[in-house]
């Protein structure tokens, strides 16, 4: 019955890692939010997949690296020029 269990739980796991991945990599050209989906849908399949795994977090470091690029831009922008010397 516990072997049951687990093939349900991966294939669940599978199915439903692969509708986010899909819907979300459709939304990427519909409106809506597609980078969210296609995250939820890797770390579903994450829990199956090393390929997922490691696709997961190069996309987790690429957000990291684009937010840490914003937050320094915008705080570029906010901050009062500088007088010359």
């Amino acid at each position: 019955m516990e072997g049951l269990r687990a093939n349900v739980r991966r294939i669940a796991a599978i199915a439903g890692g692969s509708v986010l991945l899909v819907v979300g990599i459709a939304l990427l050209v519909l409106p809506g939010p597609g980078i969210p989906l296609i995250i939820g849908g890797l770390a579903l399949l994450a829990t199956q997949f090393e390929w997922a795994r490691r696709l997961l977090h190069w996309m987790r470091e690429r957000v990291r690296s684009a937010t840490g690029r914003f937050v320094t831009a915008k705080r570029r922008a906010e901050a009062p020029p500088s007088s010359p010397p």
